[in-house]
């Protein structure tokens, strides 16, 4: 291995002659500059050289992997998504946007989305760019292993970007763009446990959220007395949120071993729901009035007093939906919001059963998600998490439960049709 990496002898005077003869100023720049970066990272121990030799063949192939798979894919798909944006501008402008206000904000919110796709997309490509041009760097006349980590960090950031972008192609559900509201239930029991199971799962999701980039605001939770939760309600106000949540929906089983009895496991359960989160206006659909009972619930004692009094119940009797929301400041905007979570909540259920109007859903067909198991956790005698629809297998479960539910998002989207 010390004499693969004893060949590459390029001067940082030949990588700078090479990108003059391709008439690129800008590459040139960044060139010099990670030189800068790189008489103030340069290593000079010589008692870690063996150490650094190892771990360099490794960040060259994932540099290299990450570099290839960027350049097969970005160039076509930039030329796509400007080609999009082109004819969203020209919608735009061959468009009345005063005569039709529900279409030309569809339209604008469209150029919008387009511009954001191209702009990922050009970052893409400069952050190929840069671990390239790290990565030669870090060759030239001595091998920098500082410089070589930090071409490595920028092909992950390629990776990633990459990533995104090609589930987001796989996003093509009716509300798959729009923000989620998330909410866990733990199982109706007695015993402790699934309210602490629940708490993990609130946990997991924020931790989520926050890997992404994001936060999730938690608008509804209601706390257990003897520890962990009863409920909880997260919404994640950013793109693509419910599409990227939708597979959670359903069952959460942990396993856990009894500390009593080594052969007994113990099981808990909560539930998912996930509905769409409008982002940018209300929706319009009509409820009749006569459909729904609106309540707050009893109030227990004077220290949840103010936030009870704020809480607001609605029952959708045709359905029997009941959805609620005590996170807002006022009552009137609880009653809003748990309205327009009502709403959403029909739309999809009425998609689901194919009719056209939430009027034709049919109660006994609806989905009961407590028997739609989805993922179990499995805690002892072995770790492991294992996705039941689409047999994904995670080992560490730790990992997962600190927010690393990314491979199993992933694999959900690609299963859809």
């Amino acid at each position: 291995m010390a004499s693969e990496i004893g060949c590459s002898r390029t001067t940082a005077h030949d990588v700078v002659s090479s990108l003059l003869r391709k008439n690129n100023p800008r590459r040139v720049g960044l060139f010099l500059c990670s030189f800068r970066i790189k008489a103030c990272h340069s290593m000079s121990n010589n008692n870690k050289d063996i150490y650094k030799q190892v771990g360099l063949s490794s960040l060259r192939r994932k540099i290299e992997d990450a570099v290839i798979r960027a350049d097969m894919y970005a160039s076509t798909a930039l030329e796509m998504e400007e080609a999009s944006w082109i004819k969203q501008e020209e919608m735009v402008r061959d468009s009345d946007l005063w005569d039709d206000p529900t279409k030309s904000n569809d339209i604008l919110v469209k150029l919008a989305n387009s511009a954001k796709v191209v702009d990922s997309l050009k970052d893409l490509k400069y952050k190929v760019e840069e671990a390239q041009l790290i990565k030669q760097l870090a060759e030239s006349n001595t091998i920098d292993y500082g410089l070589y980590k930090q071409a490595y960090n920028a092909s992950i950031d390629v990776s990633n970007i990459l990533d995104k972008y090609k589930i987001s192609k796989l996003l093509k559900g009716p509300f798959d763009t729009a923000g989620a509201c998330l909410v866990i239930k733990a199982a109706p029991s007695t015993g402790i446990d699934p309210k602490l199971w629940a708490e993990q799962l609130l946990q997991m999701y924020l931790g989520w959220a926050k890997r992404q980039g994001y936060e999730g605001r938690i608008v509804d939770r209601c706390p257990n007395e003897n520890g962990g939760i009863n409920s909880a309600t997260i919404e994640f106000e950013f793109e693509c949120a419910y599409g990227y949540l939708l597979g959670e929906k359903g069952v959460h089983r942990l396993i856990s071993g009894s500390p009593n009895e080594s052969s007994h496991r113990e099981t808990s359960l909560a539930t998912v729901d996930v509905v769409p989160l409008f982002l940018e206006n209300a929706r319009e659909l009509e409820i009749d009035s006569e459909d729904l009972i609106i309540s707050s619930p009893l109030i227990r004692g004077e220290q949840k007093k103010r936030q009870i009094q704020r809480t607001v119940c609605i029952q959708h009797l045709p359905t029997g939906i009941t959805v609620q929301s005590s996170g807002e400041r006022s009552q009137f905007a609880n009653k809003m919001k748990a309205l327009n979570r009502l709403k959403a909540k029909l739309e999809v259920i009425a998609i689901e059963q194919g009719v056209g109007s939430i009027n034709r859903i049919m109660k006994d067909n609806i989905v009961n998600l407590w028997k739609e198991e989805i993922r179990r956790y499995v805690s002892h005698p072995y770790k492991l998490v294992h996705d039941v629809k689409t047999g994904i297998e995670m080992s560490d479960l730790n990992t997962v439960l600190d927010g690393n539910i990314g491979p199993l998002i992933a694999a959900h989207i690609n299963t859809r049709e």
